[in-house]
């Protein structure tokens, strides 16, 4: 088996109109290096999976800063002003889901379903244009599957046969995004040989990720680490 472990150089994978899912929660969990390598590219009208918009400057809220984001799909943008200032100018097209639907119609693309059953906003606008089925007597409405073409997850610890260790909290998302992409990157602190792995804590294993790059370090600041300078 090949080594999984390269430089962002070696990869040609960036175009406009691609669709990214990003792990992360708040930006905790989400792949600064990879963010800023796509920003870098220069490309735009990505349609953006992720739980939420980050911040301004941090985590994928750096992608809907810069506009290169058209369309969002998340839980929340609450903690990021710009996604709200772009959304209500007509700049921004966002799809809201609960965290738990998205969590699962994500998860549901990484197996390879087509969709799941919710009851979640049943009686309300939610429901209009939404596909219903029956289960047991009673209504669900019909969740497409969430894939993308490039997903990008950060963790704690990969080997280079791309099986991952997350750091606490910012395993959030991350397995979830790192099985539903069509091509998958991990942003790693630390790249381990192979064997230094134990295998029972391993998370995410080597088959659903395909390339494993090194991390660059964290490259904003948090709201707490501001205050604190200031």
């Amino acid at each position: 088996m090949r080594s999984k472990r390269c430089a962002l150089s070696e990869l040609d994978l960036l175009r406009d109109n691609m669709t990214i899912m990003c792990g992360g929660f708040g930006g905790v969990g989400s792949p600064p290096t990879l963010i800023q390598w796509i920003l870098d590219s220069g490309i735009k009208n990505i349609t953006l999976i992720c739980n939420d918009a980050g911040f301004p400057w941090i985590g994928p809220g750096k992608l809907v800063t810069e506009k290169r984001v058209s369309t969002l799909i998340a839980s929340h943008i609450g903690s990021n002003p710009e996604a709200g200032k772009q959304m209500h100018n007509g700049e921004l097209s966002v799809q809201f889901y609960p965290q738990g639907t998205l969590a699962e119609k994500i998860r549901a693309g990484g197996m390879g379903l087509g969709g799941i059953l919710v009851d979640v906003g049943l009686g309300t606008s939610i429901e209009h244009g939404k596909q219903k089925t029956i289960v047991h007597g009673k209504e669900y409405m019909i969740e497409p599957a969430l894939t993308a073409d490039l997903s990008i997850i950060a963790c704690k610890r990969a080997d280079p046969y791309g099986n991952l260790i997350y750091d606490q909290s910012a395993r959030n998302t991350n397995p979830l995004v790192a099985q539903a992409g069509d091509v998958t990157i991990a942003e790693s602190v630390e790249i381990v040989q192979t064997g230094e792995l134990g295998p029972e804590e391993i998370i995410t294993q080597g088959v659903f990720v395909d390339h494993v790059i090194e991390s660059k370090g964290v490259d904003w600041k948090w709201v707490w680490e501001l205050k604190r300078e200031s």
